[in-house]
């Protein structure tokens, strides 16, 4: 499975989705530097201030290193332990940038799978993911939808995944009627998985102010129990990513 992917493409894309950023902090940090040359008055603290920023720049990409290409999130060997028994059909459903659906057909070759993809150029307006879509092209077969209508049959699907894409759906109400329907869209022993950073310390520590983009663990849960959901398992695949099995309330195990 991690033969599909190339070294370091994780912290790679990163970087290549949002140089923008990278090169308006190397902009921010010449300018200081030459201010401090032109008035040095200014004092030496400028550079303790240059020194954290650029530490908090490391720091996000080397945790953004160690969850998409040192981990094992994308060998998707994880969900072993999680769904032991696939069934025959199965969705995955992404925002815009889809990394998975490939790695998944890959893992279970035998199952009918549906992909989906939410991305709503007026909603989803940040840059990163414009540039990711132009680099890599939607999975063969991909339909696009929105997060209000999902075509997908009542009682049809045995497995949906969402894999670090939900959090993009930013609205508490617009989010719970998503899931309403994705549950509505269950067998009866079907299972939908949610992979997501969470607004934690681990996250804020590793992300700073960007861990505020990903939603907490509450929020989840309030989102889940709205839609009539109910989590199964919960496990880490890093400090930085956990998994949310849900199944419907009532359910057998």
């Amino acid at each position: 499975m991690a033969s599909l992917r190339k070294p370091l493409q994780g912290v790679g894309n990163i970087i290549r989705f949002n140089w923008h950023f990278y090169v308006l902090f190397a902009v921010g940090v010449a300018a200081i530097i030459l201010l401090k040359i032109v008035l040095p008055v200014i004092g030496n603290y400028v550079y303790v201030a240059i020194v954290l920023a650029s530490l908090t720049v490391f720091t996000s990409l080397m945790a953004s290193w160690y969850v998409y290409d040192f981990s094992n999130l994308y060998t998707l060997n994880w969900l072993d332990k999680l769904l032991p028994n696939q069934k025959s059909h199965i969705v995955n459903i992404n925002a815009g940038f889809d990394e998975f659906s490939e790695l998944l057909q890959a893992k279970y070759p035998h199952e009918q799978l549906t992909v989906l993809d939410f991305y709503d150029a007026n909603k989803h307006t940040e840059v990163s993911i414009k540039r990711a879509r132009k680099v890599y092209p939607p999975y063969p077969g991909t339909i696009a939808i929105q997060t209000d209508s999902v075509p997908l049959q009542q009682s049809s699907v045995d497995t949906i995944y969402i894999l670090l894409a939900a959090h993009e759906i930013r609205n508490e109400q617009e989010r719970s009627l998503f899931f309403q329907q994705l549950s509505n869209a269950l067998k009866k022993d079907g299972r939908i998985i949610v992979t997501e950073h969470l607004r934690d310390v681990p996250n804020l520590l590793a992300y700073n102010i960007g861990a505020f983009h990903f939603h907490t663990h509450s929020t989840w849960l309030a989102s889940f129990s709205t839609a009539g959901l109910q989590v199964e398992k919960e496990q880490k695949i890093t400090p930085f990513i956990s998994t949310f099995v849900l199944r419907k309330h009532g359910a057998s195990s």
